[in-house]
């Protein structure tokens, strides 16, 4: 799964990462985003494809359909085998986005105690920051958020030696599937296609021990990142 990530850099090194010939449908903030524990129902910033060019715009990370409004809380995440099909991401489904992270984090439970909880902290090898493939509703203008506004990542089976950190992972597309991912014409079935057999493989990435610290969302700075040997490494 994916309930924690960093997203910590200027926005054009995640546009560069994505090496697009579109033009860019309104501006975007030239600082650093400088957000290293990004939790849900958080506003994130997401990039989707519009008849004007791409276009950034923060929005809300969680989602749920009207008719469920109020009976469970809002979805963050959305499994690659039924998001296409699934009766509750129904509208969600065709409004496809990006997200650009840097990394992610997932917990390993302690085998003698089952209340310890160590996090992992997710990321390529390269060190390049990566997109994930997301759902949701939105304004493909950028205007104000509205009620129900909101977005999910796709997630999909781990394998290899990732299973050990956790048995799902955010589906992340190489640059040429995430444009295509987020073009307003691609079919339903070529969209399914690409998140659930296209994608980057385990081995691109690597992952290492962090601070307990990011349990606590109120905690974000460059520590939480920050390999710790305090902890016992899996899969490497």
């Amino acid at each position: 799964m994916c309930g924690r990530f960093t997203q910590y850099r200027m926005a054009l090194e995640y546009l560069e990462m994505l090496k697009h010939d579109l033009p860019l449908d309104g501006g975007f903030d030239p600082e650093p985003i400088n957000r290293y524990n990004v939790a849900p129902r958080s506003r994130v910033m997401i990039l989707f494809e519009n008849e004007k060019g791409l276009r950034f715009a923060k929005m809300p990370w969680g989602f749920e359909p009207f008719w469920a409004q109020g009976k469970r809380p809002p979805a963050i995440n959305a499994r690659v085998e039924t998001a296409a099909t699934s009766k509750f991401f129904k509208t969600a489904w065709p409004n496809r986005a990006l997200v650009g992270v840097d990394g992610w984090y997932e917990w390993v439970t302690d085998p003698n105690d089952p209340k310890k909880k160590q996090p992992y902290y997710i990321t390529l090898k390269s060190g390049e920051p990566m997109w994930f493939a997301a759902i949701g509703q939105f304004d493909r203008q950028g205007t104000d958020v509205k009620d129900g506004d909101g977005f999910v990542i796709i997630t999909a089976d781990s394998d290899e030696g990732m299973v050990d950190i956790h048995d799902r992972r955010p589906v992340v597309l190489s640059p040429d599937e995430a444009r295509e991912w987020i073009e307003p014409g691609l079919s339903s079935g070529r969209a399914e296609q690409i998140v659930r057999n296209e994608g980057l493989p385990v081995r691109d990435f690597e992952w290492k021990p962090v601070s307990k610290a990011v349990g606590n969302v109120k905690t974000d700075s460059a520590e939480l990142i920050r390999p710790t040997e305090d902890a016992r490494r899996l899969g490497h």
